[in-house]
């Protein structure tokens, strides 16, 4: 276990938890990305990642963590080594929270957990990216200390989306 408190719990996924990571990232994403990113495309991906696609990611996946709020999965957050910076070791992949949970300071401990796995790990800074247009997000990792360094385009169809890089050293 990674935290641990009377009712905030973040752990490893387990096969069990597939169903309500299914939940936590289709309400999350739709909540995150409607209107920003393309119905078509937003949709496919939800769908894409039903629980056998959760089953599959938490067999393989050992930094898949859940966030556990009086014993119900509310949250996720995955992490590791970065896919593309060398001079940011670490990244955080996702974290998403169900709509309901979010505010309150859950998504911190999440963070907070990555980081700590990270450490572990020895990576040498931390790197995580998010959709310009997803102000919540940006908000998020601003208030944390992370700061833009990067800024790429991802198309979604006709449509290209701006990502930005959010920086810890």
């Amino acid at each position: 276990m990674i935290v641990s408190s009377p009712l905030v719990k973040i752990r490893s996924a387990t096969l069990k938890d597939s169903g309500a990571l299914t939940t936590v990232f289709r309400d999350g994403w739709r909540n995150a990305y409607t209107g920003i990113i393309p119905s078509m495309y937003l949709e496919k991906m939800i769908r894409e990642r039903d629980e056998a696609w959760w089953r599959g990611a938490i067999t393989k996946d050992r930094n898949l963590i859940v966030l556990d709020a009086a014993d119900v999965v509310v949250g996720y957050a995955t992490c590791g080594r970065s896919r593309g910076s060398r001079s940011y070791q670490g990244e955080i992949y996702e974290i998403y929270l169900a709509p309901v949970y979010q505010g309150i300071g859950l998504g911190e401990h999440l963070f907070e957990a990555c980081r700590t796995l990270l450490d572990e790990r020895h990576f040498d800074g931390l790197i995580v990216w998010a959709l310009a247009d997803n102000v919540t997000a940006a908000d998020f990792y601003w208030r944390r200390g992370g700061r833009p360094i990067g800024e790429v385009k991802e198309p979604f169809g006709r449509t290209k989306l701006s990502k930005i890089a959010f920086g810890w050293r």
